[in-house]
C-alpha cells in the first residue's frame, strides 16, 4: 500500500485531471455534438475521447510507472487486464448520451486501484461543479466537505436508483422491468440519472439510499464511485450479496442499515 503522503499526491492529480477534462466537458456541452455509436444505443462523442487523452497525458506524466485502464482505449484496443500494480482507471464521461441530449448528469470518473483496492476515487460533474473525491482510510468529501450515507432503514421509505443499460434484445429488456416492476412494490421511487459514477456519489452523499446496476460498461464506471462509496460509510456489493467484483459489470449499494433487504428483494 502507498503511504499517506503519496495517497495525497494521487488525489491531487486526479482533482486536477478531472478539472481539466470537465472545462472540456464544460464547452462542449452547450455546442453541436459529434456522435457515433459504439452500440445500438451507446454513444460515444469527441469530448469522450479529448477527455481521456487528457486525463491520460496528465497522469502519466506525474506518475509514468503506473498502468492505465481507460474506457475508450479499451474499446479501441481491447481489453486491459487489472493486476495488482497501481492503476488509474477512467472514464473520461460518464453519462455521454445525456452529454448529448444536453442533460446535466455528465461526470469524469476517476480511479485508482492498489492491489486491485479501489483506493484513490474522483468523480467530478462540470455542468453543476460537484466534485466528489474519496481516499481509503481518510473520509468522502464533496466540495471539501464531508459527506455520508443516508441513515434510512426501511426500504419502503427509501429512494432507489438504477439503470436499463444500451442492451435492447428482449431477454435483457424483459428481465430488467420485470426487475423494476416489483421493486416499485417495495420502494418509494426509481430514478435513473443515466450515469453509475454518480449514483455511487448519489449513495455516498446520502441522495439516493439504494443502486444497483448490472451489465454497465466496465470498471471505469465503478473505480472511482466505490472508495467515495465506502468512505462516506456505504457498502459496495454484488447485487447477489457477494462481495463486489470490480471487473463483474455488476454493483449494488447502498448504507449498512439496507444491505440485507436489497439483497433479499434483488434476488426475488
Amino acid at each position: 500500500m502507498a503511504d499517506n503522503g503519496s495517497l495525497d499526491e494521487f488525489l491531487a492529480s486526479a482533482v486536477d485531471a478531472a478539472k481539466k477534462a470537465g472545462e472540456i466537458i464544460r464547452k462542449g456541452f452547450y455546442l453541436t455534438k459529434h456522435v457515433e455509436h459504439k452500440g445500438q444505443v451507446d454513444l460515444v462523442t469527441e469530448t469522450d475521447k479529448a477527455c481521456e487523452d487528457l486525463i491520460f497525458n496528465h497522469l502519466k506524466q506525474l506518475h509514468p510507472t503506473h498502468k492505465f485502464i481507460g474506457e475508450e482505449t479499451t474499446a479501441a484496443c481491447g481489453v486491459t487486464e487489472l493486476t495488482d500494480e497501481p492503476t488509474w482507471i477512467v472514464d473520461p464521461l460518464d453519462g455521454t448520451t445525456n452529454f448529448v441530449h444536453g442533460f446535466p448528469f455528465v461526470c469524469v470518473s476517476i480511479g485508482l486501484t492498489i492491489g486491485k483496492v479501489p483506493t484513490v476515487g474522483v468523480v467530478y460533474n462540470p455542468i453543476i461543479d460537484e466534485l466528489f473525491t474519496g481516499v481509503l482510510g481518510k473520509g468522502a468529501f464533496l466540495n471539501g466537505n464531508p459527506i455520508k450515507v443516508s441513515s434510512q432503514s426501511e426500504l419502503m421509505t427509501s429512494l432507489l436508483a438504477t439503470e436499463v443499460g444500451t442492451k435492447r434484445d428482449e431477454v435483457t429488456v424483459d428481465a430488467t422491468t420485470n426487475r423494476i416492476n416489483s421493486l416499485l412494490f417495495k420502494v418509494r421511487s426509481l430514478r435513473m440519472s443515466g450515469s453509475c459514477a454518480l449514483n455511487l456519489c448519489g449513495i455516498a452523499c446520502g441522495r439516493l439510499d439504494l443502486f444497483y446496476e448490472l451489465g454497465f460498461g466496465g470498471p471505469w464506471d465503478v473505480a472511482g464511485g466505490a472508495v467515495i462509496v465506502k468512505e462516506a460509510g456505504g457498502l459496495i456489493y454484488d447485487p447477489s450479496g457477494k462481495d463486489f467484483d470490480i471487473t463483474s459489470q455488476r454493483v449494488a449499494a447502498s448504507n449498512p442499515l439496507l444491505k440485507d433487504a436489497f439483497i433479499e428483494v434483488l434476488k426475488a
